[in-house]
């Protein structure tokens, strides 16, 4: 039965993650002083609808009737029940960006409310859109850069999305029941959901993996060009570290077991993919 949530004070359930829980920086010293606040109340609502999705208490009818809330929020058809929602209506009122790269988001979110398995690579890539593309676009219009870097931006932001899926894939099994390895993979190669319940991969699941890392690897040879054609020098730099930890991520991944830990980055990582960054300063 739904709490009704239209009737509630705040919809937002935040989980306590913040931007320093992230992978990859979120609105860093790289980007320029006046931007942050911004790319800052888009990441709060991100991490709010988020944590909405992802639940484990509320009914998917609650999940959905709270993003639906959120989206009213922020496009003024409703003041209250959403602070992250009114901080980033403010703030696109500021900024004059689109909201669509915050509504996008709340599709990817709404799916996951209601749908816990993903039939092909081609599914993973449609939730990817959506999920993960929208985050690049944002930052990107923000900046005032041109589309022409959506495509490059499009393709490290789904990297990023199929690498948390691969960090996370034993974890989101067991505390939601979702699983974001396409079945069609794992049939090809004799492994199974359940397989992500064991202490530790098996063969099969290697396979797998292996597989969705290729991908990845290719995602991030399409990703090389955002740097280069980014105009921003500051926007460059940090575009550059993502894509040097996203890179990183993968070379880990690709050694690792990440049903038997969490395959994580290192701060050396971070320090490394920094220092290799600042040469598109020159």
């Amino acid at each position: 039965m739904s709490t009704g949530a239209t009737e509630i004070a705040d919809v937002e359930a935040w989980s306590g993650k913040d931007r320093g829980d992230e992978n990859f920086p979120v609105g860093s010293v790289l980007i320029r002083r006046a931007l942050r606040p911004h790319v800052h109340a888009y990441y709060a609502f991100a991490r709010n609808a988020d944590d909405i999705a992802d639940s484990p208490s509320l009914s998917p009818e609650d999940k959905i009737a709270r993003l639906d809330l959120m989206e009213a929020v922020l496009l003024g058809r409703r003041d209250g029940g959403s602070p992250s929602s009114e901080r980033l209506r403010a703030s696109l009122a500021e900024t004059g960006v689109t909201p669509v790269h915050a509504t996008e988001l709340l599709i990817a979110f709404r799916q996951d409310a209601v749908q816990r398995r993903y039939a092909t690579i081609d599914d993973l890539y449609g939730y990817c859109r959506y999920s993960a593309a929208p985050v690049g676009r944002y930052v990107l219009d923000l900046h005032g850069e041109s589309h022409a870097t959506w495509a490059s931006s499009d393709a490290l932001c789904i990297s990023l999305q199929v690498l948390n899926h691969l960090q996370d894939c034993a974890a989101d099994l067991a505390n939601l029941d979702r699983c974001y390895l396409p079945q069609a993979l794992l049939d090809h190669f004799g492994a199974s959901v359940e397989d992500l319940r064991r202490p530790a991969e098996t063969p099969a699941l290697r396979r797998v993996f292996v597989t969705l890392l290729d991908r990845v690897d290719r995602l991030n040879q399409a990703a090389a060009e955002l740097p280069v054609v980014t105009r921003d020098r500051r926007l460059k730099v940090e575009t550059a570290v993502i894509l040097g930890l996203a890179r990183r991520l993968a070379r880990r991944l690709a050694k690792g077991d990440p049903i038997a830990t969490r395959v994580k980055l290192s701060k050396a990582d971070f320090l490394r993919s920094t220092l290799l960054a600042l040469r598109h300063l020159a």
